[in-house]
């Protein structure tokens, strides 16, 4: 029979490693490094469908899996530290946005990532094929060339008498070649003139529209960019207290008064990226997941805006409108 000392014994230490095992426990829960080159404010709602597409893989967050975020609140030149820091951390797998996509790449040729990026992943160098990416990356493609020449010409139908029109791009973003050379042949297509007006700063924001107040383009159009995204509010505000008509790239914009919007869905690409990031933690390999090409687009009209412009929404894009904003 055992006697009550010992089992007294035995209990303590059993006691004392219940803590080592419960950090071993911890400790094995697979850790997620999220790096995105915007700011946590702008882009937390974009988590939501993030963590539903993880939730739909089998992954919950705080449950069977960490999440390590890191912003470079459009401070482009720290997503490498950042980058550096989630390998160091030795992170599953990094989900990231265009710009920090690059940043991920250079970091870390054996990590999986997941990016999400605006025009072709091939010509950007991040994946050998759409079909078979190879290498450590794979991902969400959201053809930005193809809605750059949709949303001019959703632009024009709203603004039938635009000839002259005014792109503001930001300069340091990584695909900015791209970018300006898929807004030239575009406007060039439909028998438009380009403005183009840089901007990286929300100063240089404020420049850009006293250029626009100056010059008077017949309408605007604000390119796919994060730094955009984050700076919507600001930009939206501008663009009616110039009374200048202006299309976007995302809902959120037209959500946020901004006159017109036409894009992917963003909750839907961030949906995919949760997903496939659940696929790489169960197993599956990023070189054998081919590259998903966004198929939700949305069109958004804001009329109290249309309104406040003097414009008149045409019932042709009343009718293909997939939301209009009363």
């Amino acid at each position: 029979m055992m006697r009550r000392r010992e089992f007294t014994t035995l209990l303590g230490g059993a006691a004392a490693a219940w803590p080592f095992a419960a950090s071993a426990q911890q400790a094995a829960m697979p850790v997620i490094g999220f790096l995105s080159s915007a700011s946590p404010d702008a882009f937390a709602y974009l988590l939501r469908p993030f963590r539903q597409g993880l939730k739909e893989s089998g992954y919950v967050e705080g449950e069977n899996v960490a999440i390590e975020y890191r912003w470079a609140e459009n401070h482009f030149d720290r997503l490498p530290v950042l980058a550096a820091e989630l390998v160091r951390r030795k992170v599953a797998v990094i989900a990231a946005n265009g710009p920090a996509a690059f940043a991920a790449k250079a970091a870390t040729t054996s990590i999986p990532i997941v990016f999400l990026v605006p025009e072709d992943p091939v010509k950007l160098g991040l994946v050998a094929s759409l079909s078979q990416p190879g290498g450590n990356l794979t991902g969400i493609n959201f053809f930005l060339g193809e809605l750059t020449a949709k949303r001019l010409e959703l632009l024009r139908e709203l603004v039938p008498g635009a000839a002259r029109i005014a792109a503001l791009v930001n300069p340091k973003n990584v695909a900015i070649e791209t970018t300006l050379r898929d807004m030239q042949s575009a406007t060039r297509a439909i028998g438009l003139q380009m403005q183009l007006l840089n901007a990286s700063t929300s100063r240089e924001i404020e420049g850009a529209f006293a250029t626009i107040e100056r010059e008077r383009p017949d309408a605007l159009l604000v390119g796919p960019d994060a730094f955009f995204t984050d700076r919507r509010v600001q930009l939206v505000n501008l663009s009616s207290r110039h009374v200048m008509p202006t299309a976007y790239g995302a809902r959120d914009y037209a959500e946020a008064g901004g006159l017109m919007s036409y894009g992917a869905s963003l909750t839907d690409t961030y949906r995919w990226i949760g997903a496939y990031t659940g696929r790489i933690l169960k197993g599956a390999k990023p070189a054998d997941l081919p590259v998903v090409q966004a198929s939700k687009f949305e069109l958004v009209i804001n009329h109290p805006t249309a309104r406040m412009l003097g414009l008149t929404v045409p019932p042709t894009l009343l009718a293909i409108a997939d939301e209009v904003i009363e």
